[in-house]
């Protein structure tokens, strides 16, 4: 089965993950059959796609008429042979145990077309098992979306060991239709990617706590506050479900062994049916306040404890060839909301005291789980997961210029006789940049700018890296969406400073800076619907944040590439226009007056602002934890100070 061949999806199961697949399947134009044993189970379902819709057409996401059109595509049935006898492809998301998937598929192999394709939607079990109950294994693959799918950007496509390579292709394919970003599970592996890591970090902070390390508050603060991640450890498990953690586990101990064994605490956990949120308590009481995490608790020993567990399992997934490290650490961005990836995370740390914190803590207690895997020993030799360059001194850049200039990091886009326009080594190298700002703590805003005064940049380089399939462009894009998507997650305000042409890509390089000031001379535009393309570095998602959704389809669909740094700023997309004789002044002193402002502040700032960006209450929750962690540093007594006695703050990010 081709892509191109696909028309018709049925997707098995109506729970929370079955009517959610099914949607996404539905809005991206296919017919959808959806099946489950109860006609109450289907109806549920239908009503839960149907309200989905409904709030989609409500905040403005689709129109009321792609929501009708998007219902009217899905067909809620009963009956399985009806439901799978015209499928292409099948996608299967009953409840994530073994033998009642075998079940399904037992039955499915009757019904299904010959040529059709199968995807078991599943958070860890064995593709090749599954496969193996069927008489077509080369054309089963995992196909693992995760809560909510439609909202949830990563889509794990998983090899089994019999799957054909066309199979894969396909599903990828069909997840990038569904507007998800495939990232493909090279081996059958437990866990695949994303609950390797994840999972095991839930069960170290479990261990934590039973061992008398730490409290719950302790690597809560941790986990949230110090690392960053979307939730504390606890609160995350509370809102997993600590029976489907404890699964998860358990399934990892019976194949990998006791590295995976699960903590006493999350077993009487269960076994006191304390599941989480979806019981009313866990960890935490939800009838009783809620989540309470202080921010002021975290430990520098707990981080080091869970990000070498961390760590350890990216180690163990390299090794076995389950995904490269950036492939590792895209799913961790995407699939569990994570500021940065785990692998890049675990390099800037140091990988030797990583591995220093796991044999120490292998020592103390001969637990398997602390035993250093050789993919992360060998990393640790190599100087990293993604290598040392020059041994940790300074990266050879060939098509930007970076500088310092005492607390502002400059980046230069340096083409000038091409317009700086963007290639792909020109995307690898700022994110070098970006790196290199990062490990600085010095470094407190970032300014970025185009060499010459013809353009900041007028977009893609297409001569210099034409790709030569779909799937290349597809992974051309993501490498653009994932490195100017870090201007907007480094914790530090980013100034692109417009000067000429402002077009295509390189509009949408400015459009994830914090602020944009513009010469008088700027020209903005998006033209890629003149050459039957559309912006694919993340301008179809970021510009609508910043311009509205109208403004920007204006700017796509008209494709004109000459407006005006004055209309840009009436739009909200340019905070300030200035004449040529001011920009180079004012450029920098924007730049200096954001980096001499409260550093921690700036940082969680940004934080809650993407947090909030696809779900308020999530960003008013870190927007009130954040305000909470503020209060207990110097520099908001600084602040306060400086405020009574007249003068400008020196804040110090302490």
């Amino acid at each position: 089965m081709d892509f191109e061949d696909i028309e018709q999806v049925a997707v098995l199961g109506a729970g929370n993950m079955g009517h959610g697949i099914a949607e996404v399947a539905a809005l991206a134009g296919y017919d959808v059959t959806m099946r489950d044993i109860k006609e109450e189970f289907v109806d549920d379902g239908y009503e839960n796609i149907e309200w989905s819709l409904g709030k989609l057409a409500d905040s403005g996401q689709i129109s009321d008429e792609e929501a009708d059109a998007a219902l009217g595509r899905v067909e809620p049935l009963v009956d399985f042979e009806p439901a799978v006898a015209e499928a292409d492809v099948v996608i299967e998301a009953v409840p994530e145990r073994m033998d009642i998937k075998k079940d399904v598929y037992d039955e499915l192999e009757s019904y299904a077309p010959d040529e059709a394709i199968f995807a078991t939607n599943t958070s860890s079990l064995s593709i090749t098992e599954l496969s193996e109950v069927t008489e077509r294994p080369e054309q089963f693959c995992g196909m693992h979306f995760f809560n909510p799918p439609v909202r949830m950007a990563l889509v794990e496509v998983i090899t089994g060991e019999h799957t054909a390579d066309e199979t894969l292709d396909a599903v990828e394919e069909l997840a990038e239709a569904f507007d998800k970003t495939p990232v493909r599970v090279r081996k059958d592996s437990p866990g695949f990617i994303v609950n390797r890591v994840l999972v095991p970090l839930m069960n170290e902070a479990c261990w934590l706590v039973h061992d008398d390390v730490a409290t719950v508050a302790e690597v809560d603060s941790t986990t949230s506050f110090d690392m960053g991640l979307p939730m504390g450890a606890f609160e995350l498990g509370d809102q997993v479900g600590h029976d489907v953690t404890l699964h998860v586990l358990e399934y990892l101990h019976e194949v990998l062994g006791d590295a995976y064994e699960p903590c006493p605490l999350l077993e009487e956990k269960v076994d006191a049916e304390e599941l989480g949120k979806k019981t009313g308590k866990g960890f935490y009481d939800y009838e009783d306040g809620g989540v309470e995490i202080p921010a002021d608790e975290g430990r520098d020993d707990v981080e080091a404890r869970l990000l070498a567990v961390m760590a350890n399992e990216v180690g163990k997934l390299v090794e076995n060839d389950v995904a490269p490290v950036s492939d590792i650490d895209e799913a961790m961005l995407l699939g569990a909301g994570f500021p940065e990836g785990p692998g890049k995370r675990a390099d800037a740390y140091g990988l030797p005291d990583l591995v220093e914190t796991l044999e120490s803590a292998h020592e103390e207690t001969g637990a398997a789980r602390y035993e250093v895997s050789d993919g992360l020993r060998a990393a640790a030799d190599e100087g990293g997961f993604y290598g040392d360059d020059d041994d940790g001194e300074t990266v050879d850049y060939e098509q930007i210029v970076v500088e310092t200039d005492g607390a502002v990091g400059h980046i230069r886009l340096d083409r000038p006789a091409r317009m700086n326009t963007i290639t792909v080594d020109m995307i690898d190298e700022i994110d070098a940049a970006l790196d290199q700002f990062d490990a600085d703590d010095e470094i407190r805003a970032v300014l970025l700018e185009g060499a010459g005064d013809r353009a900041f940049s007028a977009g893609f380089d297409a001569a210099s890296a034409a790709p030569g399939s779909g799937l290349e462009a597809s992974e051309m894009s993501r490498k653009g969406q994932r490195v100017f998507g870090r201007l907007e997650e480094v914790g530090m305000p980013v100034v692109a400073a417009i000067d000429g042409y402002c077009l295509g890509g390189g509009m949408e390089l400015a459009t994830a800076a914090d602020m944009r000031i513009a010469s008088e001379s700027g020209q903005f535009g998006q033209p890629e619907h003149n050459l039957g393309l559309l912006p694919g570095w993340g301008g179809t998602q970021r510009l609508s944040q910043i311009v509205g959704e109208g403004r920007a389809k204006e700017i796509i669909f008209m494709a004109k590439n000459d407006y005006d740094p004055e209309t840009m700023a009436d739009y909200g997309f340019v905070n300030e226009v200035v004449t040529p004789g001011e920009y180079d002044d004012r450029k920098w002193e924007l730049a200096r007056d954001l980096a001499g402002g409260p550093p921690i502040a700036q940082k969680l700032t940004k934080r809650a602002m993407l947090a909030g960006r696809d779900d308020t209450d999530a960003g008013l929750e870190y927007e009130a934890s954040a305000f909470g962690q503020l209060f207990t540093t110097d520099d908001v007594w600084e602040g306060l100070a400086a405020f009574q006695q007249d003068r400008e703050p020196e804040f110090e990010g302490e």
